[in-house]
């Protein structure tokens, strides 16, 4: 009597566990649910990664508005005076505007690199949005995906609970062994742990969620809402590669960092000229009283030009520099042609082994193991079959059910990452 008491007692702080976690997971997790499109808005909108890249074309824009700036003129105003006022020198006022005069381009080609610079930052932050929506649709399929297992880990729960607590009446009515009470009372502990790990998993995938929409983590979390629309599209290697080699965003860099290293060069060049150095003034002097050399009050104007020596356009070490840097942006660019045809390939072979492997699993299987679980347990109620056949059928359905929601996700990965190596978005999902 003593030992049933035990096992029924067990059977009731499991009932109690079972109990508090789940409601807090509701709790927590429940409050708002979250479609596909919504969440990719509050990506775009709310993400501090992304609104910091934002900024970063704020700035190259600024900086662009200040490559049109002209150099400013100099104003200079000069006194003299004598101090001797014994002699009666008078004193002298004058003023002059000077300039340098830029020759060759140069302001010309700032403007030209400063504006490359803008369109190559407007590529790597639209660069930058479809990986993050990428990465994005990937972690809301995770995290439908670890809420799936986490269905699949309480139902086989509940039902191991269910037979643990009908094996404790059992035992305690004589119909069978002690042994057999027990041993499905350690399953049913050993199942609510694998339900806790995974409980966590979940969660932690609803935090990443969260966090690529910067959303505070106060009292609840967003979890996804929907399944993704899993299209049957049939794709053309050849003409992946074509698209790819439009779409990417890659060849575009490298192309648009072409522009900027030949840019620079004209700049570099234009910066060799000699540039013109103005100046006008007018000066005044009052009278001169002095007995020996006396003088008149007058004025007068002046105007000369400076021109610098360029000395140092001798050393011809920087136009060698961005002549190497356009000759590397040339290797640069066919690296990355080839690399774009060898990622395509890649991408396009693991989507059509992820896509066979989805289409392979015989959805029927699932249903075979739950009649087959049904099945074990019904004959090990009736006394016609052994506990440890009712805990291999359990595993198995619990495996072919966790396989088919890791093949399905398999699938859905390779079909984001082949559209984002090829630069395609045709990703849709369904609210259910």
């Amino acid at each position: 009597m003593y030992k049933t008491l035990n096992i029924k007692n067990a059977i009731l702080f499991l009932f109690c566990i079972q109990i508090h976690s789940f409601s807090y997971a509701q709790e927590e997790t429940t409050q708002k649910p979250l479609g596909y499109e919504e969440f990719l808005n509050r990506v775009g909108q709310y993400n501090l990664d992304y609104n910091a890249e934002l900024l970063a074309l704020d700035i190259v824009l600024a900086e662009a508005e200040s490559a049109k700036v002209f150099e400013n003129p100099n104003l200079s105003f000069e006194v003299t005076d004598n101090r001797e006022r014994k002699i009666q020198m008078g004193y002298e006022l004058e003023s002059s505007l000077e300039w340098n005069l830029e020759l060759g381009g140069k302001r010309k080609a700032r403007i030209n690199v400063a504006q490359n610079e803008v369109e190559l930052t407007r590529i790597l932050l639209s660069d930058y949005f479809k990986n993050l929506r990428a990465d994005a649709t990937l972690q809301f399929l995770n995290a439908i995906k670890e809420k799936n297992i986490l269905d699949v880990k309480v139902n086989s729960f509940e039902t191991m609970l269910k037979l643990a607590h009908s094996d404790s009446i059992r035992y305690e009515l004589g119909d069978i062994m002690e042994i057999d009470a027990r041993q499905s009372k350690l399953e049913a502990i050993s199942l609510l742990n694998e339900v806790t790990q995974q409980m966590a998993d979940w969660k932690n995938a609803l935090y990443d969620l969260n966090n690529l929409m910067s959303h505070e983590l106060l009292d609840s979390l967003y979890f996804p809402k929907g399944r993704l629309n899993n299209f049957s599209e049939v794709y053309d290697l050849q003409n992946l590669i074509s698209t790819a080699q439009e779409n990417r965003n890659d060849l575009k860099i490298a192309l648009q960092n072409k522009k900027i290293n030949q840019g620079l060069l004209r700049l570099i060049k234009a910066e060799r000229k000699t540039d013109l150095g103005l100046a006008i003034g007018v000066g005044t002097a009052t009278v001169v009283n002095n007995e020996i050399p006396p003088s008149p009050a007058f004025k007068w104007v002046t105007a000369g030009i400076t021109v610098p020596l360029k000395f140092s356009n001798r050393n011809k070490g920087e136009l060698k520099a961005a002549q190497y840097a356009i000759n590397q942006s040339e290797m640069l660019y066919k690296a990355s042609e080839i690399k774009i045809k060898t990622e395509v390939h890649q991408a396009y072979t693991q989507f059509k082994a992820s896509h066979k492997q989805a289409n392979q699993f015989d959805t029927n299987l699932l249903q075979s193991a739950e009649r087959i679980l049904a099945g074990k347990t019904y004959s090990y109620q009736r006394g016609e079959t052994s506990l440890l056949e009712v805990l291999d059928a359990q595993r198995t359905f619990n495996e072919v059910q966790e396989n088919y929601h890791e093949t399905q996700y398999a699938y859905e990965a390779s079909l984001i990452e082949l559209q984002r190596i090829v630069g395609i978005w045709e990703i849709k999902f369904d609210l259910f």
